[in-house]
């Protein structure tokens, strides 16, 4: 073997830090930080349910029950790493499913971003970025758009009521965006 020269020396250093900042883009996504996808969905529905009629004038087993959503929790979002803003709503569909609801959401894009129902707190400041992933959690989905009003179906195994918050979450650098604890209304 021969001695290596320095513009072998040069190449190979060359080569190593475009290996790295390759790699570096791939993991850290940084243009999904100016991109951004707004979803405007509407509110979910389902068919009423209606309770056969058991007698002559038994009006309460004969009504319907509500055509459209009831919102049976709500929260407004605080900022953690990144400014976030807007409410999120536990619905309660006719048909008795529950979805999670994400109205006016404005929020910075990024890699790999979450929903996440929680039972953690939600904290002001650094003390809040990181506590969601420490007890109890149920990722929902892929955030679909870091703008507008978008809906989650939350899984009929899953029982809302035990979890206090929602974080818009990056499993990337496990780090929330954002949270809102949930109010029962």
């Amino acid at each position: 073997m021969g001695r290596v020269t320095r513009k072998q020396w040069w190449a190979a250093v060359v080569a190593a830090g475009l290996v790295v900042v390759s790699a570096g883009l791939v993991w850290f996504e940084p243009w999904a930080l100016w991109v951004d996808e707004t979803v405007h969905e509407a509110l979910p529905a389902s068919t009423a349910v209606s309770k056969p009629a058991t007698g002559v004038g038994d009006s309460a087993s004969s009504a319907a029950s509500p055509s459209g959503p009831v919102t049976v929790a709500r929260g407004t979002f605080i900022s953690h790493e990144h400014a976030t803003t807007g409410t999120v709503k536990i619905l309660r569909l006719a048909d008795g499913t529950h979805t999670l609801r994400l109205e006016g959401l404005d929020t910075s894009s990024g890699p790999d971003v979450r929903v996440w129902l929680s039972d953690a707190p939600v904290k002001e400041g650094r003390a809040g970025w990181g506590l969601f992933d420490d007890g109890q959690y149920v990722n929902l989905a892929k955030l679909k758009g870091n703008k507008g009003d978008q809906n989650y179906p939350l899984p009929p195994d899953v029982d809302w009521s035990t979890y206090s918050s929602v974080s818009i979450w990056c499993d990337r650098f496990d780090v929330s965006f954002g949270a809102a604890a949930l109010a029962r209304t």
